[in-house]
């Protein structure tokens, strides 16, 4: 059974007397469709599924239709669950589930409803338009080092490389066939999919070039002024940091914002770009994995691209907050933050940096409670991969 630590929550609170509608969110290929078909095979209630991931449905109509078969199902017994894949497609889809929802409650139909959606920050909206004080929500990132372990047999550095997309396992023995997957098949599909058909975009070439752009320079920071120069764009920065946003909702890449203790400048810093997932970097290079281990430049920002990524899906869905630090020329990789508690992370990866490292500066200005080294003399890429992300903050 795949994603035990989501399988569990899930279940139980599906077993619980009818009270929220749960919703499954996270990006692509990340298991919400295999993780939600167990749970239909061990909850023992009637069950009900489909999916509106097809073009030609864009009719709230198709909701009515689906809910009213759960509702035949669960009058017949004691219940029945109700699972609705890729609803965000579906135009004013909150607005119909709340009414169909409170139906049921006004009228005691025993009725459990699953929502999965691909898109976090297109589910977010409408559950914050419509569905306030009605639903409870499991964030699923990607893959961590360990599910991909313990289902592949994997160790650290095919982790770094081919990242955590359990669907394109088989192929990474072909790495043109491996690498067309994932530039075909997610990459664009998110893309033009999950944002561009979702939201209104109106520079779609200036969104593709800042997701190559993110995936060339992951791990390090660039101003928005510099990234439009990069872009050959003459956009303003409020747009570009609208499209990061979009592409962090996505779950292929974000902006980290500098730990400044003073939340004004952490949101108007420069950003730390990060993939979410090392396989966009992978797929994009034009080196092979054997190859990418050699290029000591090239596998020291993988290698820091992969902390950061282990570090960005770890706080999905926690009050853990994540950042980086720079300061006249001295700079720290990441700061993990949780209230009070900070821990400050330096990646010891092997590649040529900008900055020196700049953990004693940042004790000096924050005093975190731990100051924590990966790789070399410190812990090694593989333990820290393994262990919870909240257990350096107890």
């Amino acid at each position: 059974m795949f994603r035990r630590t989501l399988f569990q929550p899930l279940l139980s609170r599906l077993r619980e007397e009818r009270q929220f509608i749960q919703i499954l969110a996270g990006p692509r290929q990340v298991g919400k469709t295999t993780l939600i078909r167990q749970v239909m095979a061990e909850i023992d209630l009637p069950t009900h599924y489909a999916s509106a991931d097809e073009p030609t449905l864009r009719d709230p109509t198709w909701i009515e239709q689906q809910w009213d078969l759960a509702r035949l199902r669960a009058r017949e017994g004691e219940g029945a669950l109700l699972v609705l894949d890729e609803v965000q497609k579906i135009p004013d889809w909150s607005s119909v589930v709340k009414q169909l929802w409170d139906e049921d409650a006004i009228q005691s139909v025993p009725l459990k409803v699953v929502l999965l959606g691909s898109s976090p920050l297109l589910v977010q909206r409408g559950l914050t338009e419509s569905l306030a004080g009605r639903f409870e929500i499991i964030q699923l990132p990607h893959w961590s080092f360990g599910e991909m372990r313990d289902a592949f047999g994997w160790e650290p550095e095919r982790f770094a490389f081919f990242g955590g997309y359990p669907g394109s396992v088989s192929l990474i023995d072909d790495h043109d066939r491996w690498s067309r997957y994932i530039i075909d098949a997610l990459i664009e599909t998110t893309l033009s999919r999950d944002v561009l058909l979702m939201t209104r975009i109106d520079k779609p070439a200036l969104l593709r070039r800042l997701f190559q752009l993110a995936c060339a320079y992951s791990g390090q920071i660039l101003a928005y002024q510099k990234m439009l120069g990069q872009l050959q764009d003459a956009g303003n920065t409020t747009t570009l940091s609208h499209y990061l946003d979009l592409l962090a909702g996505a779950g292929m890449v974000t902006g980290l914002p500098k730990f400044a203790g003073q939340r004004v400048r952490q949101r108007a810093s420069s950003p730390k770009l990060q993939v979410l997932n090392t396989a966009l970097i992978g797929a994009q290079c034009s080196l092979s994995f054997s190859e990418a281990r050699q290029d000591r430049d090239f596998w020291g920002r993988m290698i820091e691209s992969t902390v950061g990524a282990h570090l960005a899906n770890s706080i999905v869905g926690t009050t853990m907050e994540l950042f980086y630090w720079r300061e006249r020329g001295k700079e720290v990789d990441f700061v993990l933050r949780r209230g009070e508690q900070v821990v400050a992370i330096e990646v010891k990866s092997g590649r040529g940096r900008e900055a020196f490292p700049g953990m004693s500066a940042f004790d000096r200005a924050f005093a975190p409670q731990r100051k924590l080294l990966v790789g070399g003399q410190g812990v090694s890429l593989e333990e820290f991969l393994l262990t919870p992300v909240s257990h350096w903050l107890e």
